[in-house]
Protein backbone atom coordinates (compact mmCIF):
# COMPACT_ATOMS: atom_id res chain seq x y z
CA UNK A 1 0.00 0.00 0.00
CA UNK A 2 0.99 3.48 -0.92
CA UNK A 3 2.18 5.83 1.96
CA UNK A 4 0.41 9.31 1.62
CA UNK A 5 2.81 12.15 2.92
CA UNK A 6 2.35 15.75 4.22
CA UNK A 7 4.88 17.92 3.67
CA UNK A 8 4.96 21.57 5.62
CA UNK A 9 7.40 23.71 4.50
CA UNK A 10 8.95 23.75 0.41
CA UNK A 11 12.35 25.48 1.39
CA UNK A 12 15.29 23.58 0.45
CA UNK A 13 14.75 20.67 3.17
CA UNK A 14 11.29 20.19 3.16
CA UNK A 15 11.59 20.06 -0.74
CA UNK A 16 14.24 17.91 -0.16
CA UNK A 17 12.66 15.61 2.30
CA UNK A 18 9.68 15.04 0.27
CA UNK A 19 11.10 14.52 -2.65
CA UNK A 20 13.26 11.81 -1.16
CA UNK A 21 9.90 10.04 -0.38
CA UNK A 22 8.41 10.70 -3.78
CA UNK A 23 10.97 9.08 -5.17
CA UNK A 24 10.98 6.48 -2.62
CA UNK A 25 7.18 5.73 -4.54
CA UNK A 26 5.36 7.72 -1.95
CA UNK A 27 2.51 9.57 -2.76
CA UNK A 28 3.68 13.69 -1.38
CA UNK A 29 2.16 16.62 -1.38
CA UNK A 30 4.03 19.68 -0.27
CA UNK A 31 2.68 22.88 0.91
CA UNK A 32 4.57 25.92 -0.30
CA UNK A 33 3.36 29.16 0.92
CA UNK A 34 4.56 31.46 -1.96
CA UNK A 35 2.07 30.43 -5.01
CA UNK A 36 5.16 30.88 -7.61
CA UNK A 37 6.82 27.99 -5.97
CA UNK A 38 3.35 25.63 -5.95
CA UNK A 39 3.69 26.36 -9.67
CA UNK A 40 7.04 25.76 -10.25
CA UNK A 41 6.77 22.36 -8.80
CA UNK A 42 3.47 21.42 -9.89
CA UNK A 43 4.30 22.26 -13.95
CA UNK A 44 7.82 22.18 -14.48
CA UNK A 45 9.05 19.41 -11.31
CA UNK A 46 11.45 21.66 -10.21
CA UNK A 47 11.56 24.53 -7.04
CA UNK A 48 13.85 27.00 -8.06
CA UNK A 49 13.70 29.83 -5.75
CA UNK A 50 14.93 27.13 -3.16
CA UNK A 51 16.47 23.97 -4.16
CA UNK A 52 17.61 25.23 -8.35
CA UNK A 53 18.85 22.76 -10.13
CA UNK A 54 17.43 19.79 -9.01
CA UNK A 55 14.85 17.54 -10.81
CA UNK A 56 12.24 16.62 -8.62
CA UNK A 57 10.02 13.53 -9.01
CA UNK A 58 7.02 13.74 -11.24
CA UNK A 59 4.53 12.05 -8.87
CA UNK A 60 5.14 14.61 -6.41
CA UNK A 61 2.66 17.54 -6.24
CA UNK A 62 2.49 20.89 -4.29
CA UNK A 63 -0.09 22.85 -2.69
CA UNK A 64 -1.17 26.59 -1.36
CA UNK A 65 -3.67 24.58 1.19
CA UNK A 66 -2.24 23.29 4.34
CA UNK A 67 -5.47 21.59 4.56
CA UNK A 68 -5.29 19.59 2.10
CA UNK A 69 -1.63 18.64 2.65
CA UNK A 70 -2.33 16.78 5.64
CA UNK A 71 -5.97 15.35 4.57
CA UNK A 72 -6.13 11.85 5.34
CA UNK A 73 -2.06 11.74 5.34
CA UNK A 74 -0.41 8.57 6.99
CA UNK A 75 2.73 11.15 8.07
CA UNK A 76 2.82 14.25 8.35
CA UNK A 77 6.51 16.31 8.10
CA UNK A 78 6.89 19.89 9.58
CA UNK A 79 9.54 21.68 7.77
CA UNK A 80 9.03 25.40 8.01
CA UNK A 81 11.47 28.05 9.90
CA UNK A 82 11.54 27.97 13.76
CA UNK A 83 10.46 31.25 14.13
CA UNK A 84 7.10 30.26 12.64
CA UNK A 85 6.44 27.11 13.78
CA UNK A 86 3.84 27.88 16.19
CA UNK A 87 1.73 30.07 14.04
CA UNK A 88 1.38 26.98 11.44
CA UNK A 89 0.93 24.14 13.90
CA UNK A 90 -1.90 26.39 15.38
CA UNK A 91 -3.15 26.71 11.71
CA UNK A 92 -2.70 22.82 11.27
CA UNK A 93 -4.43 21.49 14.75
CA UNK A 94 -7.58 20.85 13.30
CA UNK A 95 -6.61 19.36 10.68
CA UNK A 96 -4.14 17.25 11.53
CA UNK A 97 -5.06 13.36 11.09
CA UNK A 98 -5.12 11.94 14.16
CA UNK A 99 -2.75 8.19 15.36
CA UNK A 100 -0.19 9.51 12.24
CA UNK A 101 3.56 10.69 13.35
CA UNK A 102 3.89 14.23 12.93
CA UNK A 103 7.87 14.63 12.34
CA UNK A 104 9.25 17.86 12.66
CA UNK A 105 12.17 18.78 10.67
CA UNK A 106 13.36 22.62 12.08
CA UNK A 107 16.08 23.20 14.14
CA UNK A 108 15.82 26.16 16.37
CA UNK A 109 14.68 27.71 20.28
CA UNK A 110 11.61 30.01 20.03
CA UNK A 111 12.93 33.45 20.88
CA UNK A 112 9.52 34.65 22.99
CA UNK A 113 9.87 31.98 24.97
CA UNK A 114 12.89 29.78 24.88
CA UNK A 115 10.91 26.75 23.99
CA UNK A 116 12.31 24.18 21.82
CA UNK A 117 9.85 22.98 18.74
CA UNK A 118 8.58 19.84 20.73
CA UNK A 119 7.74 22.03 23.15
CA UNK A 120 5.73 24.73 21.15
CA UNK A 121 4.05 21.56 19.40
CA UNK A 122 2.97 20.26 22.75
CA UNK A 123 2.05 23.88 24.01
CA UNK A 124 -0.45 24.12 20.61
CA UNK A 125 -1.53 20.76 18.99
CA UNK A 126 -4.48 18.89 21.08
CA UNK A 127 -3.27 16.69 23.50
CA UNK A 128 -4.09 13.08 21.23
CA UNK A 129 -1.23 14.66 18.64
CA UNK A 130 1.37 14.32 21.70
CA UNK A 131 1.98 11.18 21.70
CA UNK A 132 3.33 10.31 18.05
CA UNK A 133 5.45 13.44 17.97
CA UNK A 134 8.89 12.93 16.47
CA UNK A 135 12.14 14.82 14.98
CA UNK A 136 14.49 14.01 12.69
CA UNK A 137 17.98 15.90 13.22
CA UNK A 138 21.31 15.39 11.84
CA UNK A 139 24.66 16.27 8.99
CA UNK A 140 21.68 16.76 6.30
CA UNK A 141 22.42 19.20 3.34
CA UNK A 142 19.07 19.74 1.64
CA UNK A 143 21.28 19.67 -1.65
CA UNK A 144 23.13 16.55 -0.83
CA UNK A 145 19.93 14.46 0.53
CA UNK A 146 18.47 15.26 -3.12
CA UNK A 147 21.15 14.15 -5.20
CA UNK A 148 21.27 10.90 -3.38
CA UNK A 149 24.27 11.18 -1.20
CA UNK A 150 24.67 8.79 1.65
CA UNK A 151 23.21 10.57 3.94
CA UNK A 152 22.44 9.14 8.19
CA UNK A 153 20.35 10.99 10.53
CA UNK A 154 18.42 10.57 14.07
CA UNK A 155 14.58 10.29 14.47
CA UNK A 156 13.66 11.07 18.53
CA UNK A 157 10.70 10.35 20.16
CA UNK A 158 9.37 9.97 23.44
CA UNK A 159 8.77 6.04 22.24
CA UNK A 160 10.44 3.82 20.67
CA UNK A 161 7.46 3.06 18.59
CA UNK A 162 6.70 6.42 17.25
CA UNK A 163 10.32 6.77 16.35
CA UNK A 164 10.82 3.53 14.61
CA UNK A 165 7.61 4.17 12.37
CA UNK A 166 9.04 7.22 11.20
CA UNK A 167 12.06 5.77 10.50
CA UNK A 168 10.34 2.84 8.31
CA UNK A 169 8.72 5.47 6.82
CA UNK A 170 11.41 7.65 5.67
CA UNK A 171 14.56 6.16 5.60
CA UNK A 172 15.52 5.12 1.95
CA UNK A 173 18.86 3.31 0.82
CA UNK A 174 20.75 6.34 0.46
CA UNK A 175 18.90 7.99 3.68
CA UNK A 176 19.84 6.20 6.79
CA UNK A 177 17.52 7.04 9.73
CA UNK A 178 18.98 6.23 13.74
CA UNK A 179 16.20 6.07 16.17
CA UNK A 180 16.14 7.60 19.73
CA UNK A 181 13.99 8.56 22.62
CA UNK A 182 16.20 11.64 23.74
CA UNK A 183 14.11 14.38 22.28
CA UNK A 184 15.92 17.20 24.48
CA UNK A 185 19.13 15.97 23.26
CA UNK A 186 18.19 15.79 19.26
CA UNK A 187 16.31 18.72 19.53
CA UNK A 188 19.28 21.25 21.57
CA UNK A 189 21.82 19.26 19.51
CA UNK A 190 20.41 20.74 15.74
CA UNK A 191 19.31 23.79 17.10
CA UNK A 192 22.70 25.27 19.17
CA UNK A 193 25.03 23.92 16.39
CA UNK A 194 23.69 26.97 13.95
CA UNK A 195 25.17 28.71 16.55
CA UNK A 196 28.07 27.22 16.79
CA UNK A 197 28.41 27.47 12.81
CA UNK A 198 28.55 31.00 12.68
CA UNK A 199 31.26 31.39 14.90
CA UNK A 200 33.20 28.94 12.69
CA UNK A 201 32.66 31.24 9.67
CA UNK A 202 34.04 34.13 11.72
CA UNK A 203 37.07 32.15 12.34
CA UNK A 204 37.44 31.29 8.23
CA UNK A 205 36.64 34.88 7.32
CA UNK A 206 39.14 36.68 9.79
CA UNK A 207 41.62 33.68 7.88
CA UNK A 208 42.58 31.85 10.91
CA UNK A 209 43.41 28.45 10.72
CA UNK A 210 42.58 24.50 11.57
CA UNK A 211 44.38 25.22 14.46
CA UNK A 212 41.22 28.02 16.01
CA UNK A 213 38.26 25.81 13.58
CA UNK A 214 39.62 22.34 15.84
CA UNK A 215 39.63 24.68 19.30
CA UNK A 216 36.30 26.35 17.64
CA UNK A 217 34.67 22.91 17.26
CA UNK A 218 35.52 20.88 20.19
CA UNK A 219 35.10 23.44 22.58
CA UNK A 220 31.70 24.26 21.22
CA UNK A 221 30.27 20.74 21.83
CA UNK A 222 31.20 20.75 25.59
CA UNK A 223 29.36 24.24 25.42
CA UNK A 224 25.69 22.29 23.88
CA UNK A 225 26.04 19.16 25.88
CA UNK A 226 26.30 21.63 29.28
CA UNK A 227 23.06 23.07 28.61
CA UNK A 228 21.64 20.18 26.69
CA UNK A 229 22.53 17.66 30.11
CA UNK A 230 21.06 21.15 32.27
CA UNK A 231 17.94 20.98 30.36
CA UNK A 232 17.57 16.72 30.79
CA UNK A 233 19.64 15.39 27.83
CA UNK A 234 21.33 11.95 27.48
CA UNK A 235 25.40 13.35 27.42
CA UNK A 236 25.91 10.60 24.84
CA UNK A 237 23.32 12.04 21.94
CA UNK A 238 25.35 15.09 21.70
CA UNK A 239 28.52 12.80 20.63
CA UNK A 240 25.87 10.74 18.22
CA UNK A 241 24.75 12.54 14.36
CA UNK A 242 22.56 15.62 16.23
CA UNK A 243 25.37 16.80 18.02
CA UNK A 244 28.62 16.14 16.79
CA UNK A 245 28.19 15.24 13.18
CA UNK A 246 25.59 18.02 12.87
CA UNK A 247 28.45 20.24 14.58
CA UNK A 248 31.12 18.91 12.04
CA UNK A 249 28.96 19.49 9.16
CA UNK A 250 27.44 22.75 10.03
CA UNK A 251 31.07 24.42 10.65
CA UNK A 252 33.19 23.32 7.65
CA UNK A 253 30.51 22.34 4.94
CA UNK A 254 30.54 25.28 2.40
CA UNK A 255 26.69 24.95 1.96
CA UNK A 256 26.27 25.66 5.57
CA UNK A 257 24.11 29.19 5.61
CA UNK A 258 25.10 30.11 9.24
CA UNK A 259 28.71 29.93 7.94
CA UNK A 260 28.02 31.71 5.29
CA UNK A 261 26.51 34.55 7.79
CA UNK A 262 29.67 33.81 10.41
CA UNK A 263 32.37 34.06 6.90
CA UNK A 264 30.77 37.57 5.99
CA UNK A 265 30.69 38.77 10.15
CA UNK A 266 34.45 38.02 9.36
CA UNK A 267 35.07 39.78 6.76
CA UNK A 268 33.86 43.17 8.29
CA UNK A 269 30.44 42.94 6.87
CA UNK A 270 27.41 43.56 9.06
CA UNK A 271 24.07 41.65 10.28
CA UNK A 272 21.82 44.13 7.96
CA UNK A 273 23.72 43.50 4.87
CA UNK A 274 24.49 40.09 5.27
CA UNK A 275 20.25 39.24 5.66
CA UNK A 276 19.18 41.87 3.35
CA UNK A 277 21.54 39.24 0.67
CA UNK A 278 20.15 35.95 1.71
CA UNK A 279 17.09 34.15 0.03
CA UNK A 280 17.23 31.43 2.67
CA UNK A 281 16.58 31.71 6.69
CA UNK A 282 19.78 31.43 9.03
CA UNK A 283 18.46 29.68 11.43
CA UNK A 284 21.27 30.61 14.20
CA UNK A 285 21.01 34.30 13.27
CA UNK A 286 17.80 34.13 15.77
CA UNK A 287 18.47 31.10 17.90
CA UNK A 288 21.82 33.06 18.71
CA UNK A 289 19.66 35.25 21.07
CA UNK A 290 18.03 32.01 22.29
CA UNK A 291 20.73 30.55 23.71
CA UNK A 292 21.81 32.91 25.01
CA UNK A 293 18.63 34.11 27.22
CA UNK A 294 18.77 30.05 27.92
CA UNK A 295 22.23 29.94 29.00
CA UNK A 296 21.74 33.14 31.37
CA UNK A 297 18.17 31.61 32.59
CA UNK A 298 19.88 27.93 33.47
CA UNK A 299 23.19 29.49 34.52
CA UNK A 300 25.39 27.86 32.21
CA UNK A 301 28.35 29.19 30.95
CA UNK A 302 28.59 29.57 27.10
CA UNK A 303 31.33 31.89 26.16
CA UNK A 304 31.51 31.06 22.26
CA UNK A 305 27.27 31.26 22.15
CA UNK A 306 27.98 34.41 23.81
CA UNK A 307 30.39 36.02 21.54
CA UNK A 308 28.50 35.16 18.87
CA UNK A 309 25.10 36.67 20.33
CA UNK A 310 27.33 39.90 21.10
CA UNK A 311 28.87 39.87 17.18
CA UNK A 312 25.24 40.21 16.06
CA UNK A 313 23.59 41.89 18.46
CA UNK A 314 26.26 43.96 20.22
CA UNK A 315 28.25 45.04 17.65
CA UNK A 316 31.24 43.29 19.34
CA UNK A 317 33.84 43.39 16.36
CA UNK A 318 34.47 40.08 14.64
CA UNK A 319 38.44 41.04 15.00
CA UNK A 320 38.20 41.32 18.78
CA UNK A 321 36.37 38.21 19.16
CA UNK A 322 38.62 35.53 19.15
CA UNK A 323 41.16 37.45 21.26
CA UNK A 324 38.55 37.81 24.05
CA UNK A 325 37.79 33.97 24.16
CA UNK A 326 41.83 33.37 24.04
CA UNK A 327 42.70 35.76 27.04
CA UNK A 328 39.18 34.60 29.14
CA UNK A 329 40.61 33.22 32.83
CA UNK A 330 42.18 29.77 32.22
CA UNK A 331 40.90 26.57 33.69
CA UNK A 332 40.37 22.76 33.66
CA UNK A 333 39.09 21.06 30.37
CA UNK A 334 36.74 18.81 32.39
CA UNK A 335 35.02 19.73 35.06
CA UNK A 336 33.44 16.33 36.48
Amino acid sequence: MTTRVGVIGAGAWGTALANLMAECGADVMLWAFEPEVVDDINRRHQNTVYLDGIALAPSLTATHSKEDAVRDRDLVILAVPSHVMRRVASELAPHLPEGVPIVTASKGIEEETLMTMDEVLRDVLPLVHHPVLAYLSGPSFAREVALRLPTAVSMAARFEHVAERAQSMIASPWFRIYTSTDVTGIELGGAIKNVMAIGAGVVDGLGFGHNTMAALVTRGLAEMSRLAVRRGANPLTLEGLSGLGDLMLTCTGGLSRNRQVGQRLGRGETLSQILKDMKQVAEGVKTAKSVYALAQREGIEMPIATTVYRMLYEDLPASEAVPELMTRSLKRELNH
